[in-house]
């Protein structure tokens, strides 16, 4: 009976499993969703046992920096050096330099301009006629010629002028010259006066008023330029800033790592550690060694770049030296609102700047195009006097009136005293048929014109997007500087616990390890917080166009002049344009 009951428990224990079994195996599987991929075959083997070489360290000085020649600078007194050394700076001054030539250039054209000539000649003229006073067949003439002259445009209605005095002395060997030798005199004055195409523009004050534009813009693209290396010296000064505190941080990390190797040593040493924390701490110890060299490298391309932007040339004295930032990192964060950014953004950026004044050269190019339009019709005058003397030959006795007889101030008399004028007036016109040039001329300013102001939108679309992106990183940078400076707090508690809890001998090692690495993050991430936000502060001025504002300079619109109040002796630094 006891073997059958037994019997019996194990066959239904068994047929229990089998059932089981059975449902297990019943369940359909998953069908995968792809083969697996085929990886692609091993590379060859390079240097596979390769393990560095322990090797002595370095100096660990800087190349080319003699760590005991440092410069205190000021973030105001780097963007002073920048605005003096800069050749980008100095490029953008000679572009308005030019401008304002050019712009003198054109007035240019309303300066008179004077003339002169003054030649001698002989000529010697066949003659087979009884009546041409032929002497061996030929009549031979020499003169003594001088002629000046003033003529020029006029700055109104378009108009131009000449004035113009001829004499000269002639003599000839005409038998039937009355007067021999003679000094005839000649004065003219002409004027044209367009009526229509060029009386209300013309070429020339088109050329002006663009001159006065172009140096407008150029004014607006130094300003532009003066932005850009304020914001350059800007971000480069906090990454030198930043590269610098975090290379303290990485330094003071290493001599915490190095008093708990001491520690530790000491604790081994009475049998409370095993010695493999020793190697775990030395381990430690060049895991932040590591970080300071890093650290270091940064360092010196930190202020590498900030040299380039500050220093004029490669052979500066102050390449050798350190460079110490000296300004406060804690900067008061703009606190406008989006629409305000936006306005201020819209009224001060200098694209918007460049921009009108490229509208204005384009109306200034359709205000004269339209006037091409028209036709071609000008009012022409000129008044001539003419003088006449000399001394009378053979054939001439008694005929010859007594106002011709004298020599070359006679002659001069007759011209002034208005004894034998002529004048002349009268109309031009020219009209090219179809006109087509100018035609295509204006269209191709229309043309401009509606280009011009889809720039415009482009241009308030993209500051509208750069106001917001750089608030929102304004917004962002201080959010993560709150985080990071209460994970850094966090982070230091814990490591405070995690090395109390280490001496009374209730955690590991590895634990204090895992902590100290968390806090030298932490403390790096604060400072990066830190740097981003003084960097999103200076993005945001010049999203929003007051960069020069912020930092006491301005940009004057004509004479190209930067003023910079220094900290030091309130000095003003001036960059003025060639003066004439």
């Amino acid at each position: 009976m006891k073997y059958s009951v037994i019997f019996f428990i194990a066959f239904t224990v068994g047929f229990f499993l089998t059932s089981v079994n059975a449902q297990q195996v019943a369940i359909p599987q998953p069908t995968p969703l792809r083969k697996p991929a085929d990886l692609p075959p091993d590379p060859p083997p390079v240097a596979p046992d390769f393990k560095a070489i322990l090797r002595p360290l370095p100096s660990g000085e800087r190349v080319g920096v003699r760590p005991d020649e440092q410069i205190a600078l000021t973030l105001q007194e780097a963007i002073e050096l920048a605005l003096q050394n800069s050749n980008d700076i100095v490029a953008s001054r000679s572009d308005v330099e030019i401008a304002e030539w050019n712009l003198k250039a054109a007035r240019a054209v309303y300066d008179p301009v004077l003339e002169a000539q003054n030649y001698y000649e002989s000529t010697a003229t066949p003659t087979a006629s009884l009546i041409g006073g032929a002497v061996n067949g030929s009549v031979t003439q020499t003169r003594f010629f001088g002629s000046a002259g003033i003529n020029g445009f006029t700055p109104a209605f378009g108009g131009n002028y000449s004035a113009r005095f001829d004499s000269s002395r002639t003599t000839t060997s005409n038998t039937n010259s009355f007067l021999n030798p003679q000094f005839p005199a000649l004065l003219t004055f002409s004027y044209t006066q367009p009526i229509f195409r060029g009386r209300d523009f013309d070429l020339n004050r088109r050329n002006i008023e663009i001159a006065k534009k172009n140096l407008t813009l150029s004014d607006s693209q130094f300003r532009q330029r003066a932005v850009d290396v304020i914001a350059s010296v800007e971000q480069s000064y906090w990454d030198l800033t930043f590269a610098l505190r975090n290379l303290q941080v990485q330094i003071e990390a290493v001599k915490q790592a190095r008093l708990q190797l001491e520690s530790n040593r000491r604790q081994v040493e009475k049998g409370i550690l095993p010695p493999i924390d020793l190697v775990a701490a030395e381990a430690q110890i060049a895991n932040f060694e590591l970080g300071v060299y890093s650290a270091q490298e940064n360092v010196t391309r930190a202020e590498n770049a900030l040299k380039t932007l500050i220093l004029g040339n490669r052979s500066a004295a102050e390449w050798a030296k350190a460079i110490v930032p000296v300004s406060p990192v804690d900067l008061e964060t703009p606190k406008a609102t989006l629409d305000q950014s936006v306005e201020e953004a819209l009224r001060s950026r200098p694209e918007i700047s460049q921009l009108e004044t490229a509208k204005d050269i384009n109306q200034i190019e359709k205000r004269y195009f339209r006037d091409q339009l028209k036709p071609q019709i000008d009012f022409v005058g000129s008044y001539t006097a003419q003088g006449l003397a000399g001394t009378v030959t053979q054939n001439g006795q008694g005929r010859v009136p007594p106002g011709l007889i004298g020599g070359y101030f006679t002659s001069l008399g007759n011209v002034f005293g208005l004894n034998f004028p002529s004048y002349r007036i009268g109309i031009t016109v020219s009209l090219p048929f179809g006109n087509r040039a100018a035609k295509a001329d204006f269209g191709r300013v229309l043309a401009q014109e509606r280009k011009i102001q889809s720039q415009f939108e482009q241009a308030r679309q993209i500051i509208e997007s750069e106001v917001r992106n750089a608030l929102q990183s304004l917004k962002s940078a201080e959010a993560r500087l709150s985080a990071a400076a209460v994970a850094r707090i966090a982070a230091e508690q814990l490591y405070d616990s995690e090395i109390r809890q280490f001496r009374a001998g209730t955690t590991t090692f590895y634990l204090v390890q895992q902590r100290q690495t968390d806090l030298l993050n932490a403390k790096s991430r604060e400072l990066q917080a830190q740097t981003d936000l003084n960097k999103a502060i200076s993005a945001y001025h010049r999203a929003v166009g007051t960069t020069l504002e912020a930092n006491n300079v301005s940009v004057s619109s004509g004479g190209n002049i930067l003023r910079l109040p220094s900290l030091r002796d309130s000095a003003r630094v001036r960059f003025s344009p060639l003066k004439n």
